[in-house]
């Protein structure tokens, strides 16, 4: 990890800022002991999780304000974790989760970087039948339909560890596979419903094609 070129940015949500250490570019890699490798996680993916990407932005936006009382939430696939160090500030019940080998260590960094008390976290695949994690009433992710494979995987993971009344949040980043997730999710008893992100001038980059992905049980 010593080989890694981090930066520092500081993320305004109204009256409260989120500090954050996260790569400095999506150049970065660093796997000496090929433990992303063993996973699955090639080294020009291995990046992603530690950059702020523009749906990850909108999601953290929606959850500054979103109704959190008595809920349980669940980041997935939650890469820097922007969103989950959001809510944490907001004293919400917010767990977070992550494949990638590395995603833990910065979420914990990033949390002590706020003052903020630790952050419940789980490496775990979406295939994995067994994960402890229990079940949520509001399931949160961004930019996470990122392959073909990828809409099966989540909405059967999703679906595990929802209650039977639960609500999902996806900020997808457009890259056309959110028609067959959304069919999935009906299949499994969830309405739907997708719109264009409002008010997105905190953005450094556009997001042209983005969707905000509603699921209700």
């Amino acid at each position: 990890m010593s080989s890694l070129r981090v930066r520092y940015q500081t993320i305004e949500f109204g009256g409260v800022d989120i500090h954050l250490r996260t790569l400095r570019d999506n150049q970065e890699f660093s796997d000496d002991h090929g433990e992303a490798e063993a996973l699955g996680i090639s080294s020009a993916t291995w990046p992603l999780f530690g950059i702020i990407w523009p749906s990850g932005e909108v999601l953290a936006h929606l959850m500054a304000d979103f109704d959190i009382k008595g809920k349980r939430i669940l980041e997935v696939g939650c890469g820097i974790a922007l969103s989950s160090h959001v809510l944490n500030q907001r004293d919400a019940d917010i767990t977070a989760t992550d494949y990638h080998p590395e995603a833990g260590s910065f979420l914990q960094e990033n949390t002590e970087l706020n003052s903020a008390s630790d952050i419940p976290y789980v490496r775990t695949g979406w295939a994995d039948e067994e994960t402890e994690l229990g079940e949520f009433d509001l399931i949160i992710g961004s930019d996470i339909l990122y392959e073909k494979e990828h809409v099966d995987l989540l909405s059967r993971f999703i679906n595990q560890h929802a209650k039977p009344h639960c609500e999902v949040i996806i900020v997808d980043q457009g890259r056309g596979h959110h028609a067959r997730f959304s069919k999935k999710m009906v299949i499994l008893g969830f309405s739907h419903s997708q719109s264009r992100p409002e008010n997105t001038d905190y953005l450094t980059k556009s997001l042209p094609k983005g969707q905000v992905l509603r699921y209700l049980r």
